[in-house]
């Protein structure tokens, strides 16, 4: 990494708040820093590794103090950096070169699981306590001359504590990853997307119309939609009776009036019009969601451009997930809804959606040399529409001839490949797998994947999950939902007998949780090291499982469990963690790739948002897909792919 930095600086801002109504922990950052209250007492300032004094800067010299600083040539040191760097650069316009971030680089370091705020790390560091001088501002809007000197000297403690743990996290932090920490957090404090609020205030009033439309033309109100019990008591005065089932928290009978329950679908989708219109009315009072994402985007769009709130490292593999109380999270916009549509690029600029093609099923390929798949891949091919011909026995099945039962195979090529079991895999099924609709295997669908009685009864025989499986509430009949066990079960044995080399491969991580995870013992697998409690990575990253221990389940049965939380670790877990981890670097490393040009303003899985000028969008197109299918070097001979669009607007940009 080249520094395009000459020194860095470390900051902390001590602000306003009231715990009653004005605190980031009842408002986001960006509902918090652009409210009209916002105030910054003051901020310390270090020079990091200079034998100079922590600084205070308070009341009026703050503005003179951040105009003065060159930070185009100036790096930012923070924990927390997000809140930090966003009130510099929204509130004080400077823009520093680089961000450093000890809460980002600990999230990777240590887990997500085990606590990274400064004062938790300042224990486990063995460094002096964080102090309590913060709370004493509670509610005030003015600080004499006490109060201020003890706040300063809370502050400055605080830039100490960030200076010590940072030289602790940064020996030999990866370059790579310490660039896409700053990526990350411009992303937020640098937002770059517009909102249009125009499209999102038609939206919602025609939300409010069509619901309003609907409780006059019924001729109810609202509320004997909303309650479960008023609900009831309307279907019983159309000679309905409520549907049923028992719920999975309390084991007693409970209305079944969810989306996802069969007997509501019936109802939706029955002959008696005015009863599929209540359930229809109903869903709209109920389901709010859409309607809260679009205020929250409107009201956003009021106060300027939307930040895109990532936490980096987020989850064990180092994917990203939303940032701790964003109140936002991109990953869950459904593609083709208005919010993504209302998403756009500034006028003069499009974004370029970059998508790395079943990169999940590739690595897993590659690491598992499941050869028979990689050739699918490189030959261009469907992996799904592949597995689904072979799966039911139907030579040229596509994505067009036969869309059900390529979704089906998907989700099993998906779902199978981590070792997910018949019972997991037929539950997730029932409500909806990897985002996909909700799906119920039929008989016909059973006996089309040659499950036959001797089958069925062998299957009841050997395996006791049956019975529970049965006891699942559930609004179909036994038989039906037998048969959908039946069917998902197939479905596992077809899978493990046609991808034998991912069975091999999971064997061989069941045997290193034993063997290296918990014995030490080094080994090297491709482009990963398994060591004690850890897997480093090629990029210099880990996976990491600390206080890896046996214990028992429920039924004393042996079982792997680390950290605070007893987590479990299988062979089929690890499986899905190295991959994920892998793809992972591969999508970074192309992001890296594509920043040397174009800046990434937003990522959602293995997608890419960048931002291009009008006037080269021909040319960047390709130019991106390229960077991002680049063979690693710790990967050779993987065939790797990439889809895109660009068009102004999100939502449009890849359908």
């Amino acid at each position: 990494m080249t520094t395009p930095f000459d020194k860095i600086v470390t900051i902390d801002f001590e602000t306003r708040w009231d715990k009653k109504d004005y605190t980031l922990s009842k408002m986001t950052t960006e509902e918090y820093i652009r409210d009209k209250r916002f105030q910054a007492f003051g901020v310390c300032v270090h020079e990091f590794g200079a034998d100079s004094p922590i600084k205070w800067v308070g009341g009026d010299g703050l503005r003179e103090y951040f105009s003065g600083v060159d930070w185009g040539r100036t790096a930012v040191l923070a924990h927390n950096a997000q809140f930090d760097v966003s009130i510099m650069e929204w509130v004080y316009a400077a823009k520093p070169a680089f961000i450093f971030d000890t809460l980002s680089m600990a999230r990777a370091l240590r887990g997500v699981e085990v606590g990274n705020s400064l004062a938790k790390l300042a224990q486990d560091f063995g460094l002096p306590p964080k102090g309590t001088a913060v709370h004493s501002t509670d509610g005030l809007l003015e600080l004499d001359a006490t109060i201020e000197r003890e706040l300063a000297e809370y502050c400055a403690h605080d830039v100490y504590l960030c200076e010590e743990i940072f030289k602790r996290l940064g020996a030999g932090y990866p370059k790579s990853e310490l660039r896409l920490i700053d990526m990350t957090l411009k992303m937020y404090t640098r937002p770059q997307l517009e909102l249009d609020s125009k499209m999102l205030i038609k939206a919602l009033t025609e939300e409010g119309e069509l619901r309003e439309g609907l409780l006059q033309k019924l001729g109810i109100q609202e509320v004997e939609l909303a309650s479960n019990p008023k609900f009831a008591d309307v279907l019983q005065s159309l000679g309905v009776t409520p549907p049923t089932k028992v719920s999975k928290t309390t084991g007693k009978a409970a209305f079944a009036f969810a989306k996802n329950d069969a007997l509501f679908q019936a109802l939706l989708n029955g002959e008696r019009e005015e009863v599929a219109l209540l359930c229809e009315a109903r869903l709209k009072v109920k389901s709010t969601t859409e309607r809260t994402r679009a205020q929250r985007f409107l009201d956003i769009s009021q106060r300027g451009k939307l930040p895109v709130p990532l936490s980096y490292y987020g989850a064990l593999s180092g994917r990203w997930t939303a940032a701790k109380g964003s109140a936002i999270n991109m990953q869950n916009l459904k593609r083709g809804s208005f919010l993504r549509k209302a998403i756009m690029a500034p006028e003069g600029y499009q974004l370029v959606v970059g998508d790395l093609s079943q990169i999940e099923p590739r690595v897993l390929a590659w690491l598992a040399d499941y050869t028979d798949m990689l050739d699918i891949f490189r030959a261009g091919g469907d992996p799904y529409a592949a597995f689904g011909a072979q799966m039911f026995n139907i030579p040229g099945l596509t994505k067009d001839s036969h869309p059900d039962l390529r979704q089906s195979a998907k989700s099993a090529l998906l779902g199978c490949g981590y070792g997910l079991g018949w019972a997991s895999f037929a539950s997730q099924l029932l409500v909806g797998f990897l985002g996909a609709p909700p799906v119920r295997y039929s008989k016909d669908f059973a006996k089309a994947l040659g499950v036959d009685q001797t089958y069925a009864q062998r299957f009841i025989d050997w395996d006791d999950n049956v019975a529970k499986m049965l006891e699942i509430p559930h609004t179909c009949t036994q038989q039906e939902l037998l048969t959908h066990c039946l069917a998902a079960k197939k479905i596992i044995d077809i899978y493990r007998a046609t991808a034998h080399p991912v069975a091999t491969f999971w064997d061989m991580c069941s045997q290193l949780i034993e063997d290296s995870l918990y014995g030490g013992k080094v080994y090297q697998h491709k482009c990963l090291t398994f060591s004690k409690e850890r897997i480093e990575l090629p990029n210099g990253m880990s996976l990491l499982y600390p206080e890896l221990r046996r214990t028992k389940d429920e039924k004393g049965r042996s079982q792997w469990v680390y950290g605070p939380n007893a987590t479990k670790l299988y062979a089929g877990k690890v499986t899905n963690n190295v991959t994920q981890a892998v793809a992972r670097i591969v999508m970074t490393d192309g992001m890296l790739r594509v920043t040397k040009k174009y800046p990434v303003v937003g990522t959602v899985h293995d997608e890419q948002i960048v931002l291009v000028p009008d006037d080269e969008v021909a040319e960047a197109k390709p130019w991106v897909l390229g960077q991002m299918t680049v063979e690693p070097k710790y990967m050779p001979g993987i065939p790797l792919a990439a889809d895109g669009g660009a068009h102004r607007r999100y939502g449009e940009a890849k359908q």
